[in-house]
């Protein structure tokens, strides 16, 4: 073995699983929280890791709209399987945030700021849809005049370990946004693993003076061109078995020219506006606030909490909801997560990772759903005039 140091930063290294223990260990050492996958509820889910035999080692998911499933595999892959119902947002945009308490004392009212500090967090097995997620979410909530302080806390230490996909689910599409499966900038590491008759390995590379540092403390070997190639050949093969696909056209013109497409009809007839789709989506962001206090009445809070767009109440005002009906509130939620969302913050809202038509409930495709609005604006075309 040699030091990961020695190797040429161009090439990265070769580890084995004894290289990502060490890995783990490192990170935990340096005092980050390190927050990975791991199988729980019979599901793999993100969590803290005290240690890499946590890891999903041998579990693949089988995915189709509504549907999850773990199955075992025989290589021991500890990242063959795709994104579960949790992503990073989790830990950097928490569903619940208290913003101040209230005390009332000796006839005085006294408010404190809640200024917990947050954990130092690194994140393990970044999928390379979900690494482009936190770069939108980093461009709304730490960038312009409105930035957020919590998330900023939580996403200025953060540690980003990348995985770039070698085993896509049927409900992915990362490549249709441009988002994968190959990891883009931002990570401070990247694997990319291989288990097959050759061996266990991870191919890993640095993507930041950190991640450099810390490279080279992980007992590795300089990596092999055949190593690099089949690596960069998994990703290849992935690419080319993508579950899903949008459609090849303008999502932004395909928006806002189809708002009365009788489509919106028929998926309002089955969704049951539950939010499903935005609790699990990496890139939404809405809150709303919740004030509570205790039944003496001398103590209250007031806290941050997620909200969905599907609420009857998230457009009231007074007189009523401005999207009283499912059509309105499902097409407000498509067309700015494909559309009115690049004239916010100037890219897609979707990473095509696939959440939401797994943990849809009754089954909508984000993808069938463009490509049935895509399809009825190319016949109305057609249509003589």
């Amino acid at each position: 073995m040699v030091s990961a140091a020695t190797l040429p930063s161009a090439e990265g290294a070769v580890i084995g699983t004894d290289g990502l223990a060490a890995l783990v260990d490192v990170l935990r050492a340096r005092g980050y929280t390190v927050i990975g996958p791991t199988v729980r509820d019979r599901a793999i889910v993100l969590a803290e890791l005290e240690s890499a035999a946590q890891l999903p080692y041998g579990w693949g998911v089988d995915l189709e709209a509504g549907q999850y499933r773990l199955r075992s595999r025989t290589d021991g892959a500890a990242f063959a399987n795709a994104a579960g119902p949790q992503s990073w947002k989790t830990f950097l945009h928490p569903a619940r945030v208290r913003q101040w308490t209230a005390e009332r004392a000796g006839g005085e009212l006294v408010i404190e700021a809640d200024d917990t500090t947050p954990p130092r967090f690194a994140f393990l097995g970044v999928r390379s849809c979900d690494l482009r997620a936190i770069a939108v979410q980093d461009r709304i909530l730490t960038a312009g005049p409105h930035s957020d302080p919590v998330y900023r806390g939580r996403r200025s230490g953060a540690f980003l370990v990348a995985v770039e996909c070698t085993e896509p689910g049927g409900t992915c599409f990362c490549v249709s946004m441009g988002t994968g499966p190959a990891a883009g900038p931002g990570y401070d590491l990247v694997l990319t693993e291989l288990a097959d008759d050759e061996g266990h390995r991870f191919w890993i590379r640095a993507g930041s003076p950190e991640g450099a540092e810390i490279l080279a403390e992980l007992p590795g070997e300089p990596a092999p061109e055949a190593v690099c190639r089949a690596a960069a050949g998994a990703v290849a093969s992935a690419a080319e078995r993508m579950g899903r696909t949008m459609p090849d056209t303008d999502m932004r013109r395909l928006m806002a020219e189809t708002l009365e497409a009788p489509r919106w009809d028929d998926v309002a007839s089955r969704c049951l506006t539950c939010g499903n789709c935005t609790m699990v989506c990496p890139t939404c962001f809405c809150t709303t606030t919740e004030d509570v206090t205790d039944l003496t009445g001398d103590h209250a809070e007031r806290w941050r909490v997620w909200d969905v767009c599907f609420d009857l109440d998230f457009s009231y005002l007074p007189g009523g909801p401005v999207r009283a009906s499912p059509r309105s509130r499902y097409r407000q939620w498509l067309t700015h997560k494909l559309g009115t969302w690049y004239d916010q913050f100037g890219s897609s809202g979707c990473v095509g990772c696939g959440r939401c038509i797994v943990w849809c409930p009754v089954a909508i495709d984000i993808t069938e759903e463009a490509a049935a609005l895509h399809d009825w604006t190319r016949r109305t075309e057609d249509e003589p005039r």
